[in-house]
């Protein structure tokens, strides 16, 4: 052995990884992920929150997209609260809160008891974290493609 290959010898035993390590640096990876899923979905719900508040102020009154907005932020409080269950499937057992459930039923009967809310508009609101899904989920097919 010569002595211009002992340095190449150190690097590749330097570059081997045990199968523990690959996964732990795999499973960093992914969790880096969605967190960074997770910043992007928040963020896009609320851009088209902003953005379709205003088309509603514009074409409306403000009172309807005033209850627009409690919809879309309860959806926010949602997908929030989605998120804290997907964070704990792992660490926990897979008991799930129904905390969103509930959110959604007083919701909906808040706007229908309370005569100030219009039903639609806050459904409506509540539903644009599903717009956030879709724009996303078509943003990243066509990266793919």
């Amino acid at each position: 052995m010569t002595t211009d290959e002992t340095p190449q010898l150190t690097e590749l035993v330097n570059e081997e990884t045990t199968p523990e390590e690959s996964s732990v640096g795999s499973s960093e990876d992914s969790m880096g992920e969605y967190q960074q899923l997770k910043q992007e979905l928040y963020l896009i719900t609320i851009g088209i929150t902003a953005v379709v508040f205003a088309a509603v102020t514009y074409f409306y009154d403000l009172r309807v997209a005033l209850n627009y907005l409690l919809g879309a932020a309860a959806g926010v409080v949602y997908l929030r609260l989605l998120a804290k269950d997907v964070d704990r499937i792992g660490n926990e057992s897979v008991k799930l809160s129904l905390d969103r459930q509930a959110l959604v039923v007083v919701l909906m009967l808040v706007a229908a008891k309370w005569h100030q809310l219009q039903i639609l508009p806050v459904f409506l609101g509540f539903l644009t974290y599903k717009a956030a899904l879709i724009v996303y989920l078509v943003r990243t097919i066509s990266i793919g493609d």
